[in-house]
């Protein structure tokens, strides 16, 4: 039991309740648990950003597949679970990934006041976005990413899988780079 925590492969496949840029049935899905207040994760993801840029123009659409599940780590980021239910609150009216980046953006400013302020530049609508966080209508939901990471042997954001195998390495823009270029032969 004691080496539950160690594994090297995902254990939650992807799906289509995951957050993806993409589809599903690419040769290469990258899989990011990550946390909105860890400077890391934001790094990680910038990387992967410049990465699909990069390689956009060799790889075909159907190609490459980014997905982000939460890891927020409350003992460390007091605001990422908030964070966390904002991006899906934002979800619910189709910004996800507007929420997401603007949260990656502005990851010293996530107290309630700025998600409010995030959301009403992203033009959703306030009351409801208001209401999904008040009910904590998204909780389960990130609850649910957190516990199939932890399920992958994940202790702490940002962690990332290639096509289901983890790789625990420090990331550079290369090494990412040809990590997927090699998980795509």
């Amino acid at each position: 039991m004691a080496d539950d925590r160690r594994h090297h492969s995902l254990f939650v496949s992807p799906s289509t309740q995951d957050r993806i840029q993409g589809v599903l049935s690419a040769t290469v899905v990258l899989v990011m648990y990550g946390d909105y207040e860890c400077f890391q994760s934001a790094n990680v993801y910038r990387l992967i950003k410049v990465a699909q840029q990069q390689l956009s123009p060799s790889f075909e659409e159907n190609d490459f597949c980014f997905i982000f599940r939460h890891f927020p780590q409350v003992q460390a980021h007091p605001h990422a679970q908030r964070a966390a239910e904002a991006a899906e609150a934002a979800a619910a009216q189709g910004q996800f990934w507007q929420m997401h980046e603007m949260l990656f953006i502005h990851q010293q400013e996530l107290g309630n006041g700025y998600l409010v302020e995030y959301a009403n530049r992203l033009g959703l609508d306030i009351s409801q976005f208001l209401q999904d966080l008040s009910r904590g209508t998204y909780v389960d939901r990130i609850n649910a990413d957190i516990e199939g990471g932890l399920q992958s042997g994940v202790e702490a954001a940002p962690a990332l899988f290639i096509n289901r195998i983890r790789y625990p390495d420090r990331w550079t823009i290369e090494q990412i780079m040809a990590t997927i270029v090699a998980a795509s032969d």
